[in-house]
């Protein structure tokens, strides 16, 4: 399983409309500074988030988006696996239990990862944008950040940025 920038960025917007669920719309300017992300890249997530139906908009000085249900209501695994794709290793648990029932020799190895998807999904299903928010640790999360500037390995480990990530197995 790999989560992406983008992936990472639909996170932590999403993670900001479910701090402020109560309180309507909020402007994509204001999730963008609250997280320090990039703004046009934030307009095009929303976006297909709100095509995925996870986010709504609303137009006018009041406007902005909004989650359409609640946080509770909206686990990690739906977020990642509109963002990034299946959360098995080699495509979606079908395609390993395939590789299982075709290739012998290696049958051991596509169990694994079949069992490391599995776990994986197990997680990312029972958590919900509510866990996230209602855990935030010592920070106090949502804290605004003054500078733009991104921190050396602030990002955990299973991100991948651009080219860095891919040449590694």
């Amino acid at each position: 399983m790999k989560v992406s920038q983008k992936g990472l960025y639909a996170l932590q917007a999403l993670m900001m409309l479910a701090r402020h669920y109560q309180q309507g719309a909020i402007k994509i300017r204001e999730i963008a500074y609250e997280e320090d992300l990039p703004e046009k890249f934030l307009e095009l997530i929303l976006l297909e988030l709100k095509n995925a139906r996870i986010v709504d908009s609303v137009r006018g000085a009041k406007g902005g988006y909004h989650l359409r249900r609640a946080p509770s209501e909206i686990c990690l695994s739906e977020i990642i696996r509109l963002i990034d794709g299946p959360l098995a290793p080699f495509g979606d648990a079908d395609s390993l239990r395939d590789l299982i029932d075709r290739d012998l020799p290696h049958r051991s190895l596509y169990m694994v990862f079949l069992q490391v998807r599995d776990a994986a999904a197990k997680i990312l299903d029972s958590t919900s944008l509510a866990d996230l928010v209602s855990n935030r640790g010592e920070t106090g999360g949502g804290a605004k950040r003054r500078s733009r500037k991104k921190k050396e390995g602030a990002v955990l480990p299973m991100v991948v940025h651009g080219s860095k990530g891919s040449n590694e197995s």
